[in-house]
């Protein structure tokens, strides 16, 4: 069950959610094939003094969206969801390519506990064999 994680300064962030949250969904549920209604998302405004990075590099629409997800698709599909996901935001946003991040972590079902069950032994509903 993917969840994301979007990280980004508080007077960018705030004023793209909506249009990040429809681009993270959008290209998750187009690269893994997964139910866009299951959408599982966290935004993390900062403040400027809270977020480092190097400004030469960056500017501060600068935004990391953290993917966590079960093990098992493939090298092509992460790495599809990670260009739906750059190209996504940047047509809906604006914001440069050079300004998103994106980083996939994945971990075993039986590392996961959802809805009050084991995720290895929860019957799901879309394969994770993408």
């Amino acid at each position: 069950m993917p969840q994301a994680k979007i990280y980004g300064i508080r007077e960018n962030l705030i004023p793209n959610r909506q249009a990040i949250s429809d681009a993270v969904n959008e290209a998750i549920s187009v690269a893994f094939k997964f139910p866009p209604e299951r959408r599982l998302q966290r935004f993390f405004p900062m403040d400027r003094a809270d977020f480092i990075y190097p400004p030469h590099e960056r500017s501060e629409r600068f935004t990391i969206v953290e993917i966590e997800t079960f093990e098992g698709r493939s090298v092509e599909t992460l790495k599809e969801v990670v260009q739906q996901i750059v190209q996504r935001i940047h047509e809906s946003t604006g914001i440069e390519r050079r300004d998103i991040d994106v980083i996939i972590t994945q971990q075993p079902r039986h590392a996961w506990g959802l809805m009050g069950e084991a995720g290895d032994e929860i019957n799901l509903s879309y394969s994770v064999k993408v």
